[in-house]
């Protein structure tokens, strides 16, 4: 019997699939919800692509032949993992497939938010050669990028931080040997000595209860003055209401915010009303190159489990 491939994704990510898909497998390619999708499932043995919303104990239901499921997304904290972990079915994230694309946004935001570079942009545009007055910039050389979180995404973060002269601490709960950050070149900090020295924070964590909301008033009150945050993780990660405060009152510099509490979020956050954020609409990870990571990560997960392989990147609370 032929196994199936079900790959569910935006047009953008699908038009890619048949450059890389294995040979040997079924292939059925449908769109978010589409009736493609949901015709699909019965006979589906390998469902991959942005899919982390449709775990639920409905999907092991309407497709009971699973033997992987495949997220083409680093996240997965809208998957139900109680329900995966009762299936038994693997599920997998992308193996790091968009840590390149994040890293590179996250330096992004810390330079643009460094030099003003929206308010720099908008003067020049509105015919204020240099604007009402010189605005405050920064360089980011010298200065102590605190990362919380150094996974995958993080580790690149250090290094492309350490080509701008950065001084670079992290905090992680799970902490490297003393040989692991002296190749990276990091030190390790209690996340309270990363808040109180941090010149930039920023955050690489999941979302889950540990994570949510653990940048919030009392943590934001301990921060420099001229500090700025960056966030291409999750938006509940910070307390979003007190960071607004925080920038809007001038207890901060500035923050760079890929992901916010509610999105799209809604056109009366005050947020963006704001002249010292640059933000974007959490489109830090999805790229050309990173789609083609994605997918090629996920058809070798796929590829391995056939096989009869251990699958790889299993999330880690069901890792065990």
């Amino acid at each position: 019997m032929v196994e199936r491939i079900l790959v569910v994704g935006p047009k953008d990510c699908l038009a890619m699939v048949d450059d890389l898909v294995p040979k040997g497998f079924e292939i059925v390619k449908a769109l978010h919800n589409s009736p493609e999708q949901k015709a699909a499932l019965p006979g589906t043995h390998y469902f991959v692509g942005f899919i982390q919303q449709y775990v639920t104990p409905q999907l092991y239901k309407d497709a009971p032949h699973l033997k992987l499921v495949q997220m083409l997304s680093a996240g997965y904290d809208r998957a139900d993992l109680d329900a995966a972990g009762k299936s038994g079915v693997p599920l997998c994230a992308n193996g790091g497939a968009n840590s390149v694309a994040v890293s590179e946004h996250a330096l992004l935001l810390m330079l643009s938010v460094s030099r003003r570079l929206i308010t720099q942009h908008d003067n020049v545009k509105a015919g204020r050669w240099h604007g009402n007055a010189p605005p405050t910039v920064h360089e980011v050389r010298g200065k102590v990028l605190g990362i919380v979180g150094l996974g995958t995404i993080g580790k690149k973060v250090a290094r492309l931080a350490q080509a701008f002269g950065m001084i670079v601490h992290y905090y992680d709960i799970k902490r490297l040997k003393e040989e692991e950050e002296d190749a990276l070149g990091v030190r390790f900090r209690l996340l309270p000595e990363i808040l109180r020295h941090a010149d930039v924070l920023s955050l690489h964590v999941p979302l889950n209860d540990s994570t949510r909301h653990m940048i919030g008033k009392a943590e934001l009150a301990v921060m420099k003055k001229s500090a700025i945050i960056v966030n291409t993780s999750r938006g509940p990660v910070i307390d979003e209401k007190a960071m607004t405060e925080a920038l809007s009152s001038g207890r901060l510099f500035g923050a760079g915010l890929d992901v916010f509490d509610e999105e799209p979020t809604p056109a009366d956050n005050p947020l963006l009303k704001l002249d010292n954020v640059v933000l974007t609409a959490h489109l830090a990870g999805p790229t050309f190159e990173s789609n083609i990571s994605r997918l090629r990560n996920g058809f070798d997960n796929v590829q391995r489990v056939a096989r009869g392989e251990p699958a790889l990147w299993v999330v880690p609370e069901l890792a065990d």
